[in-house]
């Protein structure tokens, strides 16, 4: 499975990709980072993006952090 980097800014007004580059992906989550809640909101908008189920993206590295290294089939 291909992995992306992806930089993440919680608590944003609404969730979404901003930017695909040859860097990484620029996410805005409307979650807060708490409780895995940010996480699970990048899952929705990566499933949206790749037209899969949630379950099927994983984050290898980064869980906490605002840049995370993403699984996505």
């Amino acid at each position: 499975m291909p992995k992306i980097t992806v930089s993440v800014t919680a608590n944003a007004s609404k969730s979404g990709i901003v930017s695909r580059g040859p860097g990484p992906w620029k996410i805005r989550l409307a979650a807060p980072p708490v409780e895995g809640k940010a996480n699970e909101e990048l899952f929705r908008v990566l499933a949206d993006e790749f037209d899969c189920a949630r379950s099927n993206i994983r984050i290898v590295s980064g869980a906490t952090s605002k840049t995370k290294i993403v699984e996505v089939p």
